[in-house]
């Protein structure tokens, strides 16, 4: 899924900051807090658009599908058509 959430943004010409937590020597830590925030067991991939919490994969491509991805991005910076 993180795959596609970066392709996605790729796509659309934005460039994200990706932090790989099963590389992240705080990975677990970080997860478990992630958990906790989304009040669900499964955390990743989850996204962050500038420091807002979006959500997981499902919530991006919701908000993709429904037009409100690009003026998030867009008042992120991340965007600038």
């Amino acid at each position: 899924m993180c795959h596609a959430v970066k392709r996605l943004f790729c796509g659309m010409g934005v460039n994200p900051t990706v932090y790989e937590l099963d590389h992240d020597p705080r990975g677990k830590e970080i997860e478990k807090a992630l958990m906790r925030l989304l009040g669900s067991s499964t955390s990743v991939p989850v996204v962050f658009i500038g420091g807002k919490l979006i959500g997981a994969m499902d919530r991006v491509m919701a908000s993709h599908i429904s037009g409100t991805l690009v003026p998030l991005l867009k008042e992120a910076g991340a965007l600038w058509l």
